[in-house]
């Protein structure tokens, strides 16, 4: 199976890890990682690496991403979601007289660099134990604020009125352009908290990665050895980072472990790639030089299993 990245739509319910596991089974492969958790509540784009581009994931997993959501306003729960139960709920009075101008205002100040504090069931260790799993035990968890950018966060339908059980509240569907690290689940939840009702997450899809987009990800359903696509390692690499072309005995230096001269590139990673367009090295400046970050094999670059 030839290294590359495999982008798959990931469907509700099914684990980031599920989904990889599957792909080991149809790729033939263990070397298989992914960039970017999607909780099982979430659909959309999920970016997996096989083989020598599981090296490629550590440069994609902090890539700005969207998202398309539906917040529900009225109601807070213990995860920030739907598959929780409520921990207060607003009356409908409260509820019922938000206008479209008081949620614009209150998603106002949630956009720009803001300080934002995860979810309390997330991934994030606490005392060496993640934060969820303290949650679920019944402890009180603390999370820190943490420096996230929203870039947009628009309403695009609503607030429709939806009542259930008896109880009343509004829905929005929202799309949000933000930096790695962010919960969206935390925007429901302080959305709500500035309109005073309580919010959550009833649906959540991620479209984009980086460069990467869900027009180019494939279902899971049906997917065959000879029907899944593979993005080649070195067109994966190009499409999301700068290029430096690289001559013969760049090669041979990085190769080597010596530096290359600057020439005017960047703080960020790019790419270096050789004459016939394979992924060499992933790199970056160092005060007037270039140094490696990962060097890949020849077998690699070029993206076949070594």
């Amino acid at each position: 199976m030839s290294s590359g990245l495999v982008l798959i739509d990931k469907p509700s319910d099914w684990t980031s890890h599920d989904v990889v596991a599957k792909l080991r089974k149809i790729a033939g492969t263990r070397r298989v990682g992914h960039a970017g958790t999607l909780d099982p509540m979430a659909t959309g784009l999920l970016l997996l690496g096989i083989n020598s581009a599981t090296k490629l994931l550590t440069f994609l997993v902090g890539e700005d991403k969207t998202y398309f959501a539906t917040i529900r306003l009225g109601a807070a729960t213990v995860t920030d979601d739907k598959e929780s139960e409520f921990t207060s709920i607003a009356d409908a009075g409260s509820v019922k007289k938000i206008t479209i101008a008081e949620i614009e205002t209150a998603l106002d100040s949630l956009r720009g660099e803001i300080q934002q504090v995860p979810s309390s069931v997330s991934a994030i260790k606490v005392d060496g134990e993640r934060a969820y799993a303290k949650v679920r035990s019944g402890d009180e968890v603390k999370l820190a604020a943490r420096p996230v950018t929203i870039s947009k966060f628009q309403v695009l339908d609503g607030p429709r009125l939806v009542t259930e059980n008896e109880k009343s509240f509004l829905d929005i569907d929202v799309v949000v352009d933000c930096s790695s690290g962010t919960y969206i689940r935390a925007l429901a939840r302080d959305l709500g908290s500035a309109l005073s009702v309580g919010g959550h997450l009833t649906a959540l899809r991620r479209t984009r990665i980086g460069s990467y987009s869900i027009d180019q990800a494939q279902t899971l359903d049906g997917l065959t050895p000879e029907t899944l696509s593979v993005l080649d390692i070195s067109e994966a690499a190009k499409q999301q980072f700068p290029v430096r072309e690289l001559s013969e005995q760049d090669v041979v230096y990085l190769r080597h472990g010596k530096r290359l001269k600057a020439a005017g590139e960047g703080a960020e990673p790019f790419a270096g790639i050789d004459a016939a367009g394979n992924l060499i090295a992933m790199l970056t400046v160092s005060g007037k030089d270039v140094k490696s970050l990962v060097v890949f094999n020849t077998d690699e670059g070029a993206g076949t299993d070594d």
